[in-house]
């Protein structure tokens, strides 16, 4: 296998007996940059990030991390990468640098280099203000970028975040993406899976979508919109059992199928007549009797290209391959 990319698989099949998690992903991420991985629940995404942190064997295909095979060299892969879990593993009984003490020393420095790289971390990450409180009392943004500096004790080439903002505020997040965008900028290759579209948005060179187990979309935000098309027609129904009326009206007037999404009572189609067709909807709506809160013609969304590939929208993948 080729080693030009600190992160490569092909052909990465993964079953459990008669279900596929995987049915043949190919991912190759350049050296410096962000992929992200986005998928409905139960897409395969977390079964990938498994594999190629060996932390799951492939049932068939090959991955390699930071050069070295996945399956035959799992220790040297370890050694090389950051693993982000989606929730915070700091010890919530120790402060901030007992924390990262503790790991640089499993990582096997010496007590010395350990005391000194938690507190080059902590400084980092904007932390060394509350260096000596335990961890029980940080907010979550401070456990995150707690448990993100721990991934970093052993300076590792490649770093894995799994939904890494998840349960953050708006500054706690942007305060996350800073640091990534740092860590980047340092040559750090990162892959991460997100369930914010605006994330992926953010800080990706390249998106990869599966669902069922398979790629079905690859490319910046920019291509993937243009895989949608050109204008938008989106709708907000005021009374959400009349969704699937609006939809269908939709549908009719733009001669696509509108894609509905039931939390946010919407419905989205493509069209090609522009504000014509915006006109067209609006009478046919009003004909109907359906009323809506929002119509409008726009640009498409990364979300509603995501609702358009896999015809539901990014939620959470709460158990998905949860005990795998």
């Amino acid at each position: 296998m080729s080693t030009s990319h600190p992160i490569e698989a092909t052909g990465l099949v993964k079953r459990y007996g008669d279900k596929t998690a995987l049915a043949g992903v190919d991912i190759a991420v350049p050296a410096g940059s962000v992929t992200a991985v986005l998928g409905p629940n139960g897409a395969g995404k977390t079964t990938a990030v498994r594999i190629l942190t060996t932390l799951s064997t492939a049932t068939e295909g090959t991955a390699s991390v930071a050069g070295f095979d996945v399956a035959t060299h799992p220790t040297e892969v370890r050694r090389r990468i950051g693993l982000a879990a989606q929730d915070a593993t700091v010890d919530p009984l120790l402060t901030g640098f007992e924390n990262l003490v503790m790991i640089s020393e499993l990582h096997q420095l010496s007590r010395r280099a350990a005391k000194s790289r938690a507190s080059e971390l902590l400084e980092e990450f904007s932390l060394a203000d509350a260096a000596n409180r335990v961890t029980s009392g940080y907010s979550g943004g401070m456990r995150r970028r707690l448990d993100l500096a721990a991934t970093l004790v052993a300076d590792p080439q490649v770093l894995f975040l799994d939904e890494p903002t998840t349960g953050l505020d708006p500054r706690a997040r942007n305060e996350l993406w800073e640091v990534l965008d740092v860590l980047v900028e340092r040559g750090t290759t990162l892959l991460l899976t997100t369930q914010y579209l605006d994330e992926a948005d953010r800080l990706a060179d390249d998106i990869v979508v599966i669902d069922h187990g398979k790629i079905i979309a690859q490319g910046d935000a920019r291509s993937l919109k243009r895989q949608v098309g050109g204008d938008n027609i989106g709708l907000i129904v005021t009374d959400a059992d009349r969704l699937t009326e609006g939809a269908e009206v939709l549908s009719r007037i733009t001669g696509a199928t509108a894609v509905i999404d039931p939390q946010s009572r919407s419905a989205v189609a493509p069209t090609t007549d522009g504000v014509g067709g915006l006109a067209d909807v609006a009478r046919a709506l009003a004909d109907a009797g359906i009323e809506v809160e929002d119509l409008g013609l726009r640009q498409p969304t990364l979300d509603e290209v995501f609702l358009t590939l896999t015809g539901q929208p990014i939620s959470d993948d709460e158990a998905e391959e949860a005990n795998r």
